[in-house]
Parts: structure tokens; C-alpha cells; sequence
């Protein structure tokens, strides 16, 4: 009777037990799909820069990455994120890829109209992702980003001015499904001038540290969108493996390199422990 007993105990706990971690799991998986994806992280950060012209000192910067227009995100989300965007009175806007994630939509008109409400003195840069390429659709793509005002940079490269000086703004190809090409996107920058460098996929990084790029910018690796507190994230995609989230710092401060986690989701429309990002850095001279 008192084997029959523990046995029986023994089974109810276990039961107990899977039908707690069956709701954990459900409650997880939808805290994961329906309230860590729309729950935006701003993060501030100040970098000094050893070749900002004086000039520049405290320049703002906000970074936006990888929307991913038509996978869960929408052109009415995208507006309102144009409202934070602009609530932290931004000196240069940089997005760095993927607008949308697989086709452009019949939503490009109001996406226009959200995006050309930004707003900033040093202008708007942009990059496409390796998502604006699918569907042979990054010459639309290219498009609605210069419709709504941004400079898109192909392999290019332009002069920003306050008063006497100057730094550069360049921009790469995707190095999934572009052709990147930073010889043909510098070549009209003098060697001694600060350069901001936008990439999509942050691992170019170890091709840029041979130039004499300062600052890159890049998203493309969504943090991984799922990682594990103590273990980080579990996997991310082709060209973001090295330089996954936030700021690195590369041959010996030469050059710093952020990577931000973006505000939409692909492939899987769930974020865990890795929040969608809008980023606002503050440049300093030293």
C-alpha cells in the first residue's frame, strides 16, 4: 500500500510538475511572440573619437536597423517609431538595412510619408539589407528610401559640414547579396578625415579595419532575437558572427564598431532577452 501510495505521489508530482513547465512554456512563447517585439529599448551611449574634428563635438547620431516592413511590422509602426526617432532631436538619422523583409508592399506610399518625416541638420544615410535584395525589388527599395529623403549609399561616399570641417558618411553594399566595394566608396575621401562607415552585416568590420574608417554602423544580426540569460544569443545569420550586439572597439580604438539589434523580427516573428533597438549616440573628440 505504501509503494502503491509513493508511486502514486510520485506520478501526480510529475504531472504537476510537466503541466507547470507546459504553461511556462506557453506563457514564455507568448511573452516571446507578442510583447518583447514591441517592446522597444532605447540605448545611449557616448563614444570619443580621436579624429572627430572639433567641430562635431557632441554630434547625435540615431541608428535605426532592420525593419522588416511586411513580416509583423507595419507602415502605421514604422510612423510612430518616426515620432521617438525625432523626439531625440537627432543631428544625422543612419538606417542600416533591410526596409523590407521579403517584397515591397503597396504600403510604400505611407511609408514614404512616415520616413520623410525625419528631420535632422547633418541629413539622412542609409544602406540597403540583404532583405532589400530578394525579389529583385532593391532598385524599389533604393527608391523609397531617396523619395523620403535619405542619402542611399551604394559604395558611396558624402561630405558632411559644419562650419570649416567636415567628416564622411559612407555606405557599403550588402556583403550577402550586394557587392560591397570600399576602395570605389572611399575614393574620393582624403586619408585624414574622419569617415563614418554604414555596412549592414557588422563582420565587414574586419575588412574596414584595414582603412582608415573611424566609426561602423551596422545591423543585420538582430542580436540573434533569441538569447539566453548567462549564454547570450543562439544563433544569428551569415556575416554577423563575430561583432553580434552593441559597441566593439578594434585595433587598439583605431576603429569602433556598433552593432544594433533592430526593430523588427525575420524568419521567426519572436524576440527573447534581445528587445528590439533604437540607438542614439553622442559623438566626442579626444
Amino acid at each position: 500500500m505504501t509503494s502503491k501510495l509513493s508511486r502514486r505521489s510520485f506520478l501526480k508530482h510529475a504531472l504537476s510538475g510537466f503541466a507547470q513547465l507546459a504553461v511556462l512554456s506557453a506563457g514564455g512563447y507568448g511573452y516571446a511572440r507578442y510583447a518583447e517585439p514591441r517592446w522597444l529599448q532605447t540605448k545611449h551611449l557616448t563614444l570619443t573619437l580621436k579624429r572627430l574634428p572639433p567641430a562635431f563635438n557632441g554630434m547625435r547620431i540615431v541608428q535605426f536597423s532592420d525593419v522588416h516592413l511586411g513580416f509583423h511590422y507595419t507602415a502605421e509602426q514604422l510612423s510612430h517609431l518616426v515620432g521617438i526617432i525625432q523626439s531625440h532631436e537627432p543631428d544625422l538619422i543612419c538606417f542600416t538595412g533591410d526596409l523590407y523583409d521579403y517584397v515591397v508592399l503597396e504600403d510604400a506610399p505611407a511609408v514614404i510619408q512616415a520616413l520623410s518625416r525625419l528631420e535632422a541638420p547633418l541629413g539622412k544615410g542609409a544602406v540597403l539589407g540583404n532583405h532589400d535584395y530578394y525579389g529583385k525589388e532593391p532598385k524599389k527599395i533604393t527608391k523609397i528610401l531617396a523619395d523620403s529623403g535619405f542619402y542611399v549609399l551604394n559604395n558611396q561616399s558624402v561630405a558632411l559640414n559644419r562650419g570649416k570641417d567636415y567628416i564622411w558618411l559612407s555606405g557599403i553594399e550588402d556583403m550577402w547579396n550586394g557587392q560591397p566595394d570600399i576602395d570605389k566608396a572611399m575614393q574620393s575621401v582624403p586619408p585624414n578625415d574622419f569617415v563614418l562607415l554604414l555596412s549592414h552585416c557588422p563582420d565587414f568590420a574586419d575588412i574596414a579595419l584595414q582603412y582608415p574608417i573611424d566609426l561602423q554602423l551596422s545591423g543585420h544580426s538582430h542580436g540573434g532575437q533569441v538569447r539566453l540569460p548567462f549564454y547570450g544569443h543562439i544563433v544569428t545569420p551569415e556575416y554577423a558572427k563575430k561583432y553580434v550586439d552593441g559597441l566593439y572597439i578594434l585595433g587598439d580604438g583605431k576603429l569602433q564598431v556598433y552593432t544594433n539589434r533592430g526593430i523588427g523580427v525575420s524568419q521567426y516573428p519572436v524576440r527573447f532577452y534581445c528587445r528590439p533597438e533604437l540607438t542614439v549616440l553622442t559623438l566626442q573628440s579626444g
